[in-house]
């Protein structure tokens, strides 16, 4: 416990307690050594703490990690300190942690996700989309054993709403940041459902705009409108006929984080994030950590936080009267509702 203060205390300078502390660390959370009976919830704390601090991750501090797989097997009341821990080392070191350790990391998620609670699944699979996150190249390959059980969770309509919300994150991070791998996703999934790609695909947007009020996140609702909307442009029949629904995801998505400007009648996307906005610390608050300056600049980087709605949906729909044509572009546009075309229109003036 004293540690844990010390640590917090020192910030990024903890790093230089790493010969005293790591050992601590090794030996507390380290199921095959009894004394962890006493010392493994603590030492876990510690762990956490370590991690969230830590400027840069270690060749020792990445070694620890070797203890992660006999605790996830224990699945006690310490699981979810572990999937902090499993996050923390993403946000530290996503490349370098993901090649060492995704494969035994995804063996034990397949194993816990059997026999695990619901909030325990949304806990793996909350791993799973910040890996997507941090790394949209390697992330789905490294975890993908795992994607195509999301995948047949979204078609067959999970019956839990924070799980499928989940399931929609993941799959919207796969689908708007790596494209060539969602294909090889759904040809995959084409082959199990012995249906056709086009056919699965239909049935996946369906569902998706479907169940998109169980997602309550205004990031993963933003998230789902950008990652349906870059299927367009799109000259196959299969999107076409379900364009209706896509636009109406992106409406709402628009009404989630659209805020007018009173000043200029214009409105603005306020999940966009700029460089410049350092928050304010006050005296009654922590500053911030090494881990919440990571995320930070994760965020940076994030189509959610970078994209502006509004024009990707203008360029989108540009693309696809480019596409079709005046006439069959309007055509289409005579599927969707015509007071969701109305509030379109607003949303898109200037």
């Amino acid at each position: 416990t004293t540690l844990i203060h010390l640590v917090q205390g020192l910030g990024a300078d903890s790093k230089n307690l790493y010969p005293f502390l790591l050992p601590v660390i090794q030996l507390s959370t380290d199921v095959s050594q009894p004394p962890h009976v006493y010392l493994l919830e603590d030492g876990l704390e510690l762990w956490l703490v370590t991690l969230e601090n830590s400027p840069c991750v270690t060749p020792e501090l990445l070694r620890i990690f070797q203890n992660m797989s006999p605790l996830l097997e224990l699945s006690s009341e310490n699981l979810r300190t572990c999937f902090k821990i499993i996050n923390g080392y993403i946000f530290l070191s996503s490349t370098e942690f993901l090649q060492t350790y995704a494969v035994g990391l995804c063996q034990s998620f397949c194993e816990l996700l059997k026999e695990i609670t619901t909030e325990g699944q949304v806990q793996v699979l909350k791993v799973v989309e910040n890996a997507l996150k941090v790394n949209p190249v390697l992330g789905p390959q490294m975890f993908q054993p795992i994607l195509p059980c999301v995948f047949r969770g979204i078609i067959e309509g999970e019956r839990y709403p924070v799980v499928m919300s989940t399931y929609l994150g993941v799959m919207g991070r796969v689908l708007l940041q790596n494209t060539s791998f969602f294909s090889s996703l759904l040809n995959e999934m084409a082959h199990k459902f012995n249906q056709e790609m086009d056919q699965l695909l239909g049935n996946m947007i369906e569902m998706w705009v479907d169940r998109m009020d169980n997602i309550t996140q205004p990031e993963r609702r933003k998230l789902s409108a950008l990652a349906l909307l870059s299927l367009l442009p799109s000259d196959n029949s299969v999107i076409q006929d379900k364009f209706c629904g896509i636009i109406n995801i992106s409406v709402e998505g628009l009404h989630d984080v659209m805020t007018e400007d009173p000043e200029t009648g214009t409105y603005k996307d306020c999940m966009l994030m700029s460089h410049l906005e350092e928050p304010k610390v006050t005296e009654d608050e922590e500053p911030p950590t090494e881990q919440d300056k990571r995320k930070k600049m994760l965020a940076l980087k994030d189509p959610v936080h970078t994209v502006s709605l509004q024009q990707f949906i203008y360029e989108k729909l540009k693309a696809q009267q480019e596409l079709l044509g005046e006439q069959g572009f309007q055509s289409l546009m005579e599927t969707v509702d015509t007071e969701i075309v109305t509030q379109l229109q607003e949303f898109l003036q200037g």
